[in-house]
């Protein structure tokens, strides 16, 4: 079986409406808030989420996704068949031709089973996890507002979601992170994947893994595993981890810090082996609905001085936990309730993968008028004794 297509033929695949101003897979995927998807196919991002094998594509106006299931059911469930799109003419199709994609063939493609429970399951998996509910083109309107900065940033860095992810899958991850980089922790998620999770499928020559269970994770000979995968100290924070999870707190318990405060979720984290305060704020903000957790790493911490003139930390070399508050308190001053989806805008401009978007012309030129301009400070939002005033940083 192959990486599914939207150009060689739509019936296999289902969408939803959405404009890229509200979702940009490229920025979302690829910023390093998840390690499990690639671009598969131009456009074309394949990967696991919810124990399934996804390939997702967008047009102008909708999000397009093709799921791979158990080749040996196809046929059986509820011992029906239907054209998995075929219930798209109205919804999300427009003649022969997509705008924003074009040549997309309509062939007869074979029959797949996809019953109506399975549809409704499959779109409801897909809007929670880019969190489609919230309105992400009102927050950048109401983030511009309050900051020039960020503004001048969101005319090219559209789109940019948090995903709202596995807990388990979440942590694990980004106990992987600590003195890495995307592309090594992209290695590194894949492998413990391939060494203790499900295989899923085969694509092409790519075979699919589910991601490790807790008890997987927290088995005795993980360690040793993991290490000889090249993992090196975070082998034993991973294993540790899981094991304190399941002896102290049950299979549960990630879950259930969805229903906690912020800071009190953040602080249970922090008492996991590998978790310090930006691990434990990236998990709060990418998997257990923290909008406000604003994760602090070394490029937050220049932009936070370069762009913003913030003075937590001046003189210090390295980022302590109250340099990591006190920026984090700044910008949820600045941008509000939402403040950790904003910072991940700007984190996602500032990796150089991305910075080919700002040699658009028209950015070129607003950055030449900038300079011949002579900017008033912004005004920022204060709340004092519950009354909302202005003052200017």
């Amino acid at each position: 079986m192959s990486h599914s297509l939207l150009s060689t033929g739509s019936k296999a695949w289902r969408c939803l409406t959405c404009a890229r101003s509200e979702l940009r897979l490229d920025l979302t995927l690829g910023c390093g808030q998840t390690f499990r998807w690639r671009e598969t196919g131009e456009g074309h991002w394949t990967g696991v989420m919810g124990g399934q094998v996804w390939t997702l594509t967008q047009t102008d106006d909708a999000l397009w996704y093709h799921t791979y299931g158990d080749q040996a059911n196809v046929g059986k469930r509820d011992g029906r068949k239907r054209r998995a799109g075929s219930s798209l003419q109205g919804r999300c199709m427009s003649g022969k031709r997509f705008k924003g994609l074009t040549e997309v063939k309509e062939e007869d493609e074979e029959l797949i089973a996809v019953t109506p429970e399975q549809d409704r399951k499959e779109e409801e998996m897909l809007r929670d996890y880019f969190q489609l509910s919230v309105n992400l083109s009102d927050l950048y309107r109401k983030w511009g507002a309050a900051d020039p900065h960020f503004k001048h940033i969101a005319n090219i860095f559209t789109g940019v979601r948090m995903l709202r992810q596995d807990p388990t899958e979440c942590l694990f991850s980004f106990i992987c992170t600590s003195n890495n980089h995307i592309s090594r922790i992209q290695g590194m998620v894949e492998r413990m994947c391939q060494a203790l999770g499900a295989p899923l499928c085969q694509l092409d020559q790519t075979v699919y893994y589910d991601f490790p269970s807790l008890d997987a994770l927290a088995d005795s000979g993980v360690e040793v595993r993991l290490r000889d995968l090249g993992f090196g100290y975070r082998a034993r924070f991973l294993q540790q981890s899981a094991k304190q999870i399941l002896d102290k707190h049950g299979i549960q318990w990630l879950q259930g810090l969805r229903s906690e405060p912020y800071l009190q979720a953040r602080d249970a984290l922090r008492t996991l082996p590998g978790v310090g305060i930006k691990v434990a704020d990236c998990v709060c903000l990418m998997s257990l609905d923290k909008a406000n957790a604003l994760p602090v790493d070394t490029h937050v911490w220049q932009i936070a001085k370069r762009d913003y003139k913030c003075a937590a930390g001046s003189g210090q070399k390295t980022l302590t936990d109250k340099v990591h508050r006190d920026i984090g308190d700044f910008f949820r001053q600045l941008w509000g309730p939402y403040a950790g989806w904003a910072h991940s805008v700007l984190f996602c401009a500032d990796l150089k993968k991305f910075q080919f978007l700002k040699e658009t012309p028209s950015l070129k030129q607003e950055e030449e008028d900038e300079k011949n301009v002579v900017k008033p400070k912004a005004k920022i939002k204060k709340e004092v004794n519950g009354t909302v005033t202005d003052s200017k940083s």
